[in-house]
């Protein structure tokens, strides 16, 4: 194991949300603790108003909490403001995101989408067009990298959407929903993606999921209830191997 691995991918300390003030101010977060080590794929759970999207965001250097402390591998990002002042280039750089519905660019073909964020980066078209070709390759859809969106099946795109979201090497991709919109062998496809993923690239994943489907799968999971998280032991499942989706 690589020592970087012992280090947090992400943690937070004491974590808290309050929107609004005075007597009309409403918590979503108290005092939430949570780490997630590299090439770790955790679960955080809850029900509709329990705070998830709330902490995601914070997380994701979205939203202002109101107190605590944020770190990514080891270096403070949030603790009574922002150490970086460029969130945009933060998330940019260090925090990949997965959403429900793909969102890829359509007038692009898929190795250029997944190129797109390393040339905002900076990167040379082709050092970020050989990286887009390295993350297809992984995840199995090469023979697809001059195709436009519109011809790509749903797994397809699922998949871009992830090569995408490893575009700039991130430590953390923050999954809101990944399998929504997916029947269970589908959810599973991405769930297996998203595992091998998290051990190959060694990036701590947090998967926000309702899926009765996948949520044996995960080792760890973090339950939110009324803005108070609490960890649990997952059953860790073996990843069963589903078909590949077309």
């Amino acid at each position: 194991m690589n020592v970087k691995d012992h280090i947090p991918a992400i943690s937070v300390r004491n974590l808290s949300k309050t929107y609004g003030h005075g007597r009309s101010a409403v918590t979503a977060l108290k005092d939430v603790n949570l780490a997630v080590f590299p090439g770790e794929v955790v679960g955080l759970l809850g029900p509709s108003g329990s705070g998830k999207t709330t902490l995601l965001q914070c997380l994701g250097a979205i939203l202002d909490p109101s107190g605590g402390k944020i770190s990514l591998t080891g270096e403070t990002l949030y603790e009574n403001g922002w150490r970086n002042k460029d969130r945009r280039a933060l998330r940019r750089d260090h925090i990949g995101f997965i959403f429900q519905r793909p969102y890829l660019i359509p007038f692009m073909d898929a190795r250029d989408n997944i190129a797109f964020p390393p040339m905002l980066q900076g990167k040379p078209n082709k050092a970020a067009r050989r990286r887009a070709d390295e993350l297809l390759a992984l995840l199995e859809v090469a023979h697809r990298a001059d195709a436009r969106i519109e011809a790509l099946s749903g797994g397809e795109q699922q998949r871009v959407a992830i090569a995408r979201a490893l575009a700039n090497d991130p430590p953390v991709i923050l999954a809101d929903e990944p399998t929504a919109p997916l029947d269970s062998q589908r959810a599973l496809i991405v769930m297996k993606l998203l595992q091998q993923t998290a051990r190959q690239a060694r990036t701590a994943i947090i998967v926000v999921t309702h899926d009765d489907n996948i949520i044996p799968l995960f080792e760890r999971i973090y339950r939110l209830r009324d803005g108070i998280l609490h960890e649990e032991r997952g059953e860790g499942r073996e990843m069963p191997s589903p078909a590949a989706a077309t």
